[in-house]
């Protein structure tokens, strides 16, 4: 695995890449106040299946630019990681996978360029359906809060195991989102979460879109409810839900030899076909 900063279209980035440069493209986008380092364990399978696989910092996240032109919406996010493929793999459709704001942002982006999008999978995602006033709040206090203590009680909501949450990740954590211009771009990120994210909902939009859809929830989620998971499915036609048990919100992360079996056989069509272990299948 390879690790590097990029400019796209004047704004700069950090990528992580594993994989055959002629592999077909996958690219793993990360959720609010979070960075492209949470996919390490996927991109690595991922490139063993001889995938090319990409992780970004969304603007504003990470080790990516923030300022007070960072942007911060997640149509400004869709737009940002379309021209990441497009630069990365001119021409070449790719498999996107997003969790939590990057689900919506996976979203969005397949809505706005279906041609980009071979595959579309969705971890614990926000904008498919209106999550609602309370929720939005409580995501909008994760991005805005980033001193230590809020920073390790988040990791309470989105990791069910404790023995995982270290202190040495919650001070990485801390310093990242404390890093020159972090705070602000968050804010200002976490503002429109509150105030505007559902207006932004893509699930009606996205169930016209016909490509494959994996829709991936952690059986406890508090953030993003499975209920949420179970309505976005009810939306869209021909979708796939599949609910790793004892994980919350990051089941990718948590359970993640499940997950990257999920996906290697939502990608060869195989999804069903056998047991997956702590892997349960919503029935259409």
């Amino acid at each position: 695995m390879i690790t590097y900063p990029l400019d796209v279209q004047g704004v700069l980035t950090r990528v992580l890449e594993a994989g055959p440069a002629d592999g077909p493209p996958i690219l793993f986008l990360h959720g609010t106040a979070n960075h492209a380092g949470r996919w390490t364990h996927n991109l690595a399978a991922q490139a063993a299946a001889g995938r090319r696989a990409f992780a970004i910092d969304l603007p504003g996240h990470g080790f990516a630019q923030k300022d007070a032109q960072a942007l911060c919406t997640v149509p400004d996010y869709a737009d940002f990681a379309a021209a990441f493929l497009e630069q990365m793999c001119p021409g070449r459709a790719a498999v996107v996978v997003g969790t939590s704001l990057g689900g919506h942002v996976a979203a969005r982006l397949t809505v706005a360029r279906p041609q980009a999008v071979r595959a579309l999978v969705l971890v614990g995602s926000m904008g498919l359906v209106p999550i609602g006033a309370d929720a939005r709040a409580r995501i909008q206090g994760g991005a805005s809060k980033q001193s230590r203590d809020a920073v390790a009680t988040k990791f309470t909501r989105i990791v069910r195991d404790p023995r995982l949450v270290t202190p040495q990740w919650i001070d990485e954590e801390h310093r990242i989102n404390n890093s020159p211009g972090a705070v602000d771009a968050l804010t200002r990120l976490g503002r429109y979460i509150g105030e505007r994210l559902d207006d932004d909902v893509a699930g009606p939009q996205l169930a016209a879109v016909d490509v494959p859809k994996l829709l991936v929830w952690g059986a406890v989620d508090p953030v993003v409810p499975l209920a949420i998971g179970q309505a976005a499915h009810a939306l869209l036609p021909g979708s796939r839900l599949a609910v790793i048990a004892d994980t919350a919100h990051s089941p990718y992360l948590e359970n993640a030899t499940a997950f990257n079996r999920l996906l290697d056989e939502f990608l060869a069509g195989t999804l069903g076909t056998r047991a997956i272990a702590d892997v349960e299948l919503a029935r259409q």
